[in-house]
């Protein structure tokens, strides 16, 4: 969905984690309070429905204008056991009225379908937040699998929440009893009649999900028409319930977006996009060889859809296929991709360091996820940025990009593009889980903001012998980029020899002369040590002492924590890498003004590890690999102690 937003430019108050006071109207026998912010928690067996009902409560909320961030979280097994805790599955959503960045700390809404979705999830609450479970589930059997002795609806443990007991399975079924369904049939629209009691405690429009249900059911309009019935059971039970007294209202962000066309993406989603855009920009056929692996199969399924584009999706039998298919494609002269995660990099590390060697283009994508090997395929981590840096053998370097945002996948993959193409090497895409699933408003880019990346292809010879001859050679370089003229196959004249054998400088031909292997290897380090990237930007309002230094993900919770910080008077500077080789040339004059830096991860330090051994700066390392993205409050502690210390 897009909306359209006429505003100054974003605010940034310090209020992304902070509530504010709320003000009451009545409206008839029902109250509005209005809030700054929510934080909602949908919770269940993975097999409720929370993804979907989280998604289009988020849908809702983006047409609205709200500024929004997400975090889904769902089990690795394809069906875990249901009532089980490993089988939970949660969908967070975090919406205010002014610019966010996280998708909340601690939720102050969770909608529990089960009574292992209370368990697994209730820790995570504050005093006073609001708990609507499902009664109907909560029978002996079901609560004795996740250890609960006793009703925790009854036994005073929830006394510090405010308790919404609602049989959601009955109500549902009884909605849709003139419907021809089974009774297991109509229990699957309980997400629906949830969805529909948030969307009326909210204050959601409810047009955009209805036609989303007319259109995902279309071959099957009765399950459509039952599904909408349970939604509007559920907004209608919200309107007439007593147990619900006062709904709410989170006004649109209108002071937080630049004036623009904006709709709700996902990483993978703005990734997808990036890489369609590049192509287009580049006038290149896009050709992506990939095989299907959590986080990053979205990717695929996504570029498969836009044939009308140019764009060529090959899903190979492995890894290895995948990434020759595209090296293959790169060769031929389209843009090529492969999408990974960490393991798959794993195995295609042989056909990168191939690509160095060869000096064609190629967008390697890992959306990072747990490890080692298969370790937690659903969570996130950001522990491959060692494994893009060095994860061939030999001299190989390769350039790494990482975005900070959801919407940021876009930029990110059309900065890669650019590199890839300008200067003739493999790109590292460095996403992750969190950014991937997570969503967030896009202002959707005019095509004259989007760069030029026309590329010149070799269309005769380069190079004149000294008798006088033309000929083409391979490896002579641009004097500015370094990089090799691009031959497409069948270009008359321009036949070369490819492969991974060392190559003479120049010629191409096969080489084992030493001085010309150490010759190659420092001119394929010196392509990558000479990329023009930006300069770090760094933001120090207040002339603080110690900088926190972040990359990829971690931007949204570092930047809360930083504005919670400056809001109670502490001074801290801020500065986000979003290329991480080359390192921008003023990151080391950056470090070296500041008594501290600190880096915040998640894994066991990499990128502090790089910043100690180049620019010989004591960098704190602050680590996190739990499967889950920092909380702002957390990282706001342990600041505040790296500014006191």
């Amino acid at each position: 969905m897009t909306s359209q937003v006429s505003s100054p430019a974003e605010q940034a108050d310090g209020t992304d984690e902070t509530v504010v006071g709320a003000q009451r109207k009545p409206v008839g026998a029902k109250d509005v309070r209005r809030l700054d912010r929510v934080i909602i928690r949908f919770a269940g067996d993975s097999g409720d429905g929370m993804q979907l009902t989280g998604d289009r409560f988020t849908s809702e909320t983006a047409s609205f204008g709200n500024d929004l961030s997400t975090l889904p979280n769902f089990p690795a097994e394809i069906r875990a056991p249901a009532g089980t805790l490993p089988g939970v599955s949660s969908f967070q959503l975090h919406f205010a009225d002014h610019d966010i960045l996280t998708p909340g700390d601690a939720p102050n809404v969770l909608v529990a379908m089960n009574p292992a979705a209370l368990k697994a999830n209730v820790g995570d609450l504050p005093r006073g937040a609001e708990i609507i479970v499902n009664t109907d589930e909560f029978t002996k059997r079901a609560m004795q699998k996740v250890g609960y002795d006793t009703s925790p609806l009854e036994d005073g443990s929830l006394d510090g929440y405010h308790l919404h007991p609602v049989p959601l399975t009955t109500l549902t079924v009884e909605a849709l009893k003139e419907f021809d369904l089974s009774r297991k049939e109509a229990e699957r629209s309980k997400n629906m009649f949830a969805l529909g009691l948030l969307s009326w405690m909210y204050h959601r429009p409810t047009e955009g999900t209805e036609r989303f249900l007319k259109s995902k059911f279309a071959k099957k309009p009765d399950i459509a028409a039952a599904n909408i019935a349970a939604y509007r059971a559920g907004w209608n039970f919200g309107e007439t319930t007593e147990d619900f007294a006062v709904s709410y209202e989170v006004a649109p962000a209108a002071t937080a977006f630049p004036p623009g066309t904006y709709r709700n993406i996902s990483g993978n989603l703005a990734l997808a996009y990036g890489l369609i855009a590049a192509s287009r920009q580049a006038d290149l056929p896009l050709f992506l060889g990939s095989y299907p692996i959590t986080p990053a199969s979205d990717i695929l399924h996504e570029l498969s859809r836009h044939k009308n584009f140019g764009v060529r999706t090959f899903q190979a039998e492995d890894e290895i296929a995948g990434i020759g298919a595209a090296l293959g494609a790169a060769f031929g002269g389209s843009l090529a991709v492969t999408t990974t995660s960490g393991p798959g990099v794993a195995l295609k590390s042989e056909t990168i360091g191939l690509a160095v060697s060869l000096e064609l283009p190629l967008l390697v994508v890992d959306i990072q996820r747990g490890g080692p090997s298969t370790g937690l395929p659903t969570k996130t981590e950001q522990a491959d940025l060692l494994q893009a840096m060095y994860g061939r053998n030999g001299e190989a370097p390769v350039p790494v990009v990482a975005p900070r945002t959801p919407a940021d996948c876009f930029g990110a993959a059309l900065e890669a593009a650019r590199i890839a193409l300008t200067y003739r090497t493999p790109v590292f895409l460095l996403s992750d889980g969190y950014l991937a699933n997570g969503s967030e408003p896009w202002r959707i880019p005019e095509p004259g903001e989007l760069p030029d990346l026309a590329v010149q292809f070799a269309r005769g010879p380069n190079h004149t012998l000294d008798d006088g001859t033309e000929v083409f050679w391979p490896y002579k370089r641009d004097p500015q980029t370094l990089a090799r003229p691009w031959a497409v196959p069948g270009t008359p004249g321009l036949e070369h020899r490819i492969g991974g054998i060392e190559k003479q400088d120049g010629t191409g031909n096969i080489s084992y002369d030493p001085a010309n292997h150490d010759f190659m290897v420092r001119t394929r380090q010196a392509k990558i040590d000479g990329i023009t990237v930006p300069d770090l930007e760094t933001d120090d309002p207040d002339g603080a002492r110690t900088l926190v230094l972040g990359w990829g993900s971690t931007y949204g919770p570092i930047t809360a924590a930083v504005r919670r910080i400056r809001k109670e008077g502490g001074r801290i500077a801020q500065a986000h890498l979003r290329h991480l080789n080359p390192f921008p040339a003023n990151l080391g004059a950056v470090l070296k003004r500041y008594d501290a830096v600190v880096v915040p991860e998640m894994n066991l330090g990499q990128l502090a590890t790089l910043i100690r051994a180049k620019y010989l700066v004591d960098a704190q390392s602050y680590n996190q690999v739990n499967g889950m993205p920092f909380k702002a409050e957390q990282l706001a502690t342990v600041l505040k102690e790296a500014i006191d210390g």
